[in-house]
């Protein structure tokens, strides 16, 4: 896979007069560029607004006079001739400025005649439509593993360099902490390798678990992809049997095995239901069913008030989730996330792009990443979401049946550490038909308060009493809730029996 500075160098050799690198990683930017420029045996000056043009390549030249500000830069830069690459760190908030904006295009001109590029390299992706109109984007990609073991050794020899530090790792389990590092840019990779050492200064097989837990930290800080705790075991969620022996059959499909022989891996489910009926759990199931982290997007931290930085996080946040593969990644509520794809909207067509982009994504990544995309209002989904292949299967999780209420009570009764033996069951499912698993859960809380109030215990009654006080979003929401059920009867599988 061509690195950072190669796909750099390509973008120039086709003659693209103008890349944007939108990026947070501004330092390993700013290093691409002046080896693509070295590969290239090109000339190259930066500009930043408080240093103004410099050479890009030999260290210590002074600056030139005069191009602090960003329209005279571009303007000398145009004039000069010399460079056939020229770097701008943070120009994007400078655009607003007619001059500048109009000093850049004459710049765009004079590269395109002249066969050299402008590189903008930014925190975020902010330049206006008519600079986009001429541009190539340079997405900055996550470290791999072998880039991870370089700053892992690298970070060590300079705090060991500042104070000695002890290293007692062996290669397989340096290996379990690079492994581990996955998902993270390179300053964070840093942070969290600094962080280890500093614990106790020494790097040792025992840091594995204090890596998890600082890289959880630095993804929930984010806000775009959150560890979500699974169950333990699948005995503890009620109900879903036919899903459960999807997720049992599917599971060999991700052995070593199928994988030598070819087969598919499972790319994906889309789950649609009444709310409350357990499709969060559902997802939950599948982490829990074939033992793999469950990581939540939060989609409406992906949209931004800058044009095209919503597009950016989206990508952003995918090639993550395939650099921390093999995980579960589930969107909730995915109708809500890209409501404006099914309509005529009033974003500028944003959501259709975001939603375009995850579209792409689902038929094209290759790194095993399973797909859960949650659902309440099938209307407001776009219909190419529901087209076939792009989900393995779409599952109808419905209100739970008598059998699946009864382990419902079971669960929730032992998980507020109440007797379970002292209760009727067969009085409180007969009691909450209709009920979905989340208003189960309710009664027995709200239940458990009462008697709390009350200085008594929980009992049979006064269950059924407060279900009785509490009529459930079947009551309701009823003619909706027949409707969803009339669409899925022969669109979708059910995922309880």
């Amino acid at each position: 896979m061509a690195t950072d500075s190669e796909r750099l160098v390509e973008m120039v050799e086709s003659h693209r007069p103008l890349v944007l690198i939108p990026t947070h990683e501004e330092g390993h930017a700013l290093m691409c560029v002046r080896e693509a420029a070295l590969a290239m045996s090109s000339d190259l000056v930066v500009w930043d607004a408080v240093t103004g043009l410099v050479d890009g390549v030999i260290a210590g030249e002074e600056p030139i006079a005069e191009t602090e500000h960003a329209a005279a830069a571009l303007y000398h830069a145009a004039r000069d001739g010399s460079a056939s690459l020229v770097c701008f760190l943070d120009l994007c908030d400078h655009l607003n400025d007619p001059r500048t904006l109009r000093a850049l295009r004459n710049l765009i001109q004079v590269m395109r005649d002249r066969g050299g590029c402008v590189v903008l390299i930014d925190h975020r992706d902010g330049a206006p439509n008519v600079i986009k109109a001429h541009a190539a984007v340079l997405d900055i990609r996550l470290p791999d593993e072998d880039e991870l073991r370089v700053i892992v050794r690298r970070t060590a020899r300079r705090l060991h360099e500042e104070r000695p530090i002890k290293v007692d790792i062996s290669e397989n389990d340096l290996t379990a902490i690079i492994r581990n590092l996955r998902g993270l840019n390179r300053r964070q990779a840093e942070r969290v390798v600094a962080d280890i050492i500093m614990e106790d200064r020494r790097l040792s097989a025992g840091d594995l678990d204090l890596v998890i837990q600082r890289k959880r930290e630095h993804i929930q800080s984010e806000g775009l992809l959150e560890f979500v705790a699974a169950p333990s075991s699948l005995d503890s969620i009620g109900g879903m049997g036919r899903l459960k022996r999807w997720l049992t059959n599917r599971s060999e499909s991700l052995s070593p095995r199928a994988i030598e022989a070819g087969l598919p891996a499972p790319r994906g489910v889309l789950l649609l239901g009444v709310q409350g009926a357990g499709k969060s759990l559902c997802a939950k199931a599948i982490a829990t069913a074939w033992k793999r982290p469950l990581m939540r997007m939060d989609v409406g931290a992906l949209y931004d008030r800058f044009v095209g930085e919503s597009e950016r996080r989206l990508r952003e946040t995918l090639a993550q989730a395939e650099m921390m593969a093999p995980i579960i990644l589930w969107i909730d509520e995915i109708e809500k996330a890209f409501a404006g794809a099914a309509s005529q909207s009033t974003d500028g067509g944003l959501s259709r792009r975001m939603f375009g982009a995850l579209l792409t994504w689902m038929q094209e990544h290759e790194e095993p990443v399973f797909l859960v995309a949650t659902a309440n209002d099938i209307g407001a989904l776009p219909p190419e979401l529901l087209r076939k292949g792009r989900f393995d299967e779409i599952f109808f999780v419905d209100l739970p049946c008598d059998d699946s209420r009864r382990r419902i009570f079971e669960i929730h009764l032992e998980k507020q550490g109440l007797d379970v033996g002292a209760f009727d069951l067969a009085a409180l499912c007969a009691a909450s038909g209709g009920f979905s698993g989340a208003e189960i859960e309710q009664a027995v809380i709200a239940s458990k308060h009462e008697a709390f109030g009350a200085g008594s215990d929980v009992t049979t009654t006064m269950l059924v009493a407060t279900m009785a006080g509490s009529p459930p979003l079947s009551v309701t929401m009823a003619e909706q809730i027949a409707e969803l059920r009339a669409w899925a009867r022969v669109r979708c599988v059910p995922a309880g029996d």
